[in-house]
């Protein structure tokens, strides 16, 4: 069975690219407008990555980690943070409420799959 990775994202553009390249490297991809609309993907099911951005209409990546933090299933799930923010302060918010790690855009495929084959299982 393929991985489940979660890209949430409010760039058409961005899940456009992501998708294209996880599905390439053999994952299967949901996909998520902002926090708000990606909570439908917390139903129990496995997911082997979490991938979100920050800035994003009705709920923004920080409280979307901190939503999939408080989920029993979710809890030891990797997040990574993938923003436009180059600020310490920001990636430090999101690592106090869950992200793993984080990517900064634009990212190079190649960087993006090496970070992901850290921290998936």
């Amino acid at each position: 069975m393929k991985k489940r990775i979660l890209i949430v994202d409010d760039s058409e553009s961005i899940r456009e690219v992501l998708s294209f390249t996880l599905e390439n490297a053999g994952y299967d991809v949901l996909a998520g407008v902002d926090g708000e609309d990606a909570q439908k993907y917390l139903n129990g099911e496995p997911i082997a990555l979490v991938i979100t951005d920050l800035h994003m209409p009705n709920k923004d990546g920080i409280g979307f980690i901190k939503d999939v933090r408080a989920h029993e299933d979710y809890k030891r799930v990797p997040i990574l943070f993938l923003t436009t923010e180059s600020q310490t302060a920001k990636k430090m918010e999101a690592k106090s409420a869950g992200a793993t790690g984080w990517i900064v855009k634009p990212f190079v495929p190649q960087k993006l799959l090496a970070a992901i084959n850290k921290v998936v299982r």
